[in-house]
């Protein structure tokens, strides 16, 4: 059954990225397109999205845009494509709210307008279904950036001839991040004060799209199984577990694939050399260049344990920290790479120029370095205080590099733990979030190297056998677009719907349930 989906969200790769948010919007398009449906993507034209580099077309006319209490806003759009695909994807051009260098801040305090920006991008991507002619079926919104489209759906496009009869999903990426801004905004929404309260878009006094958006949503999920259960706790939900809860029989999780065209060590042109899970002769030689480019001692017989991540707290940068003294008294090698908050740059450039024989770090991105260490390192530690998804512990998998994580969200979901009795399992988990079980684990790891290397050995063939397929993961997506379809049409139209479209390559779902995946 080919499906009209639409797509809006405020950043996707190749073109602006922030997050694992970008790396979703980047990825999932293609294969559901590959599936046969029709999908449409929409996000902000951002200074560093270059129009001649990814030959985008500028639309005739202008998008009308209205702004509640603002009035009428205009922007223009550009239309490309969804790199090695044919899949459109279509940039709002409005130079005072995305013509800035960065997507959401400045000197890591959010821009004050990142309200009316991101209602401007919910709207406008309403809106642009009737600039171009676009009837969804149903339309993805992603985190608080556009959470105010199921929001809008329900309310001012209620009756709209393009999307009344759409369904909506919104994916959660990371609750922490909730969009709260103060109360004028309903002025700017345009869709009523009576929408402030308790029960929909009020919470602290501030108007919380995020609220709104899961509230109004016809389906929800998140980017693994174990954060759709976290976030209706009061430790993962950030105050808005009860509204989850709430929510929980429209919830979902889906797993995030990963890019294995880009993520291969077979092929990646990145690497000084390649190898494959049948010869790894290529691993040893990534490891020496990455110990000799980071100026570490070449040792084959040690542990080389990587890191890149953003050093913020949602990471364990902290209980790293605290864990450090201890780790780098024991045999090992290790080197991070990452930017975040300015205490981490100080303090792990610090203990890298005090112990170069042990510790290297890198303060910023490095698309090659990051591709290197997951290729010559042989453990990868993410220490996460909560990981909606995660997928460098995925990367790492593929790359013969044992993942040592804290059991949480999509890590939890994604590696299993070693069992030295039975050869099982592709990593190390520990539950605590503190710097002895960070320091006990690395330190069960390092001993297994020591002395169990026919462990390793077993555990590194598992993780590069493993397979997380954005295949499986679209397949996934369209049962939950078809159940949000049945949700909102009814039983009897969707039926028809089916039947209408397909009636031979496709069985009706026999229960609500058959449509939807796990929770």
């Amino acid at each position: 059954m080919r499906l009209n989906i639409l797509i809006t969200a405020s950043e996707a790769v190749p073109f602006a990225k922030e997050g694992g948010l970008a790396d979703v919007v980047g990825a999932l398009p293609k294969y559901l397109s590959g599936r046969g449906h029709d999908v449409r993507v929409v996000m902000p034209r951002y200074y560093k999205v270059d129009r001649e580099r990814y030959q985008l077309r500028q639309l005739p006319g202008v998008l009308v845009v209205p702004m509640g209490i603002i009035g009428n806003m205009y922007c223009g759009v550009h239309e490309g494509r969804m790199p090695g695909s044919d899949v459109p994807i279509y940039f709002l051009e409005h130079e005072d709210f995305y013509g800035r260098e960065s997507l959401y801040e400045r000197d890591n305090k959010g821009y004050l307008d990142n309200d009316n920006r991101f209602i401007f991008l919910s709207k406008a991507s309403l809106e642009l279904c009737k600039m171009i002619q676009f009837t969804p079926d149903l339309v993805h919104a992603h985190d608080w950036h556009t959470a105010a489209v199921p929001l809008l759906m329900n309310t001012s496009y209620l009756h709209d001839h393009h999307l009344a009869q759409a369904a909506s999903l919104l994916t959660i990426h990371n609750m922490q991040h909730q969009g709260s801004f103060y109360e004028g905004a309903m002025d700017v929404l345009g869709i009523g004060w009576h929408h402030f309260t308790f029960l929909e878009l009020e919470m602290d006094n501030q108007v919380n799209l995020l609220k709104g958006g899961i509230y109004h949503a016809t389906m929800l999920n998140t980017v693994s199984e174990g954060y759709a259960r976290e976030i209706q706790t009061p430790e993962y939900g950030w105050g808005l577990e009860g509204v989850v809860r709430e929510r929980s029989g429209a919830l979902s999780g889906i797993l995030n694939g990963v890019d294995y065209q880009e993520w291969n060590p077979e092929e990646d042109r990145l690497l000084p050399a390649n190898y494959s899970a049948q010869d790894l002769s290529g691993k040893a030689v990534c490891k020496r260049e990455l110990q000799r480019s980071l100026g570490l001692p070449e040792r084959e017989d040690v542990p080389l344990i990587g890191m890149v991540s953003r050093l913020v707290k949602q990471k364990g940068i902290d209980v790293l920290a605290q864990a450090l003294p201890r780790l780098l008294e024991l045999d090992i090698q290790l080197v991070l790479l990452g930017a975040g908050e300015p205490w981490a740059h100080f303090y792990f450039g610090g203990m890298a120029a005090d112990r170069p024989d042990r510790f290297a770090c890198r303060i910023g991105y490095d698309n090659t370095l990051a591709h290197r260490i997951e290729a010559g390192c042989d453990f990868f530690l993410m220490p996460s205080a909560f990981e909606p998804c995660g997928l460098n512990q995925m990367y790492s998998m593929r790359y013969g590099t044992l993942p040592i994580v804290r059991a949480t969200g999509g890590l939890d979901d994604s590696v299993e733990n070693f069992n030295s009795a039975q050869r099982t399992g592709d990593g190390f988990k520990f539950w605590n979030l503190d710097a002895g079980a960070l320091f006990d684990t690395v330190g069960w790891a390092v001993h297994s190297w020591y002395h169990d290397s026919e462990a390793i050995a077993a555990l590194r063939q598992n993780a590069m056998a493993k397979r997380f397929t954005w295949e499986n993961a679209a397949e996934k997506y369209e049962g939950l677009y078809l159940e949000g379809m049945r949700r909102k049409l009814g039983e009897e139209r969707f039926q028809q719907v089916l039947a209408e479209r397909s009636p031979k390559r496709i069985a009706p779902c026999a229960t609500t349930e058959a449509c939807l995946p796990p929770a």
